[in-house]
């Protein structure tokens, strides 16, 4: 028998990661910025749901790689051209 485990090495994408969360939440009728901002700041995974893989999709990443992603968008889309 053969195994192939090559889609657990490839890393998550943390915009790719939030996004689908993201979605997943709205599926279920969650607010899904309270609950992506209940996870980040609590780390705790019961803010998100099962659906669609989302909490296993969200912990493959660290807390600190998805601020990173939010802030680095944030910043980029509302940087005034001089």
């Amino acid at each position: 028998m053969k195994f192939d485990f090559r889609g657990e090495d490839q890393e998550a994408n943390p915009r790719e990661v939030l996004l689908m969360v993201y979605s997943a939440l709205k599926e279920k009728g969650y607010n899904p910025i309270n609950q992506l901002v209940g996870y980040l700041l609590s780390g705790d995974p019961a803010y998100i749901p099962r659906h669609n893989n989302a909490r296993a999709l969200i912990r493959k990443l660290e807390r600190d790689e998805l601020l990173e992603e939010l802030v680095k968008t944030f910043l980029e889309s509302n940087q005034q051209q001089d």
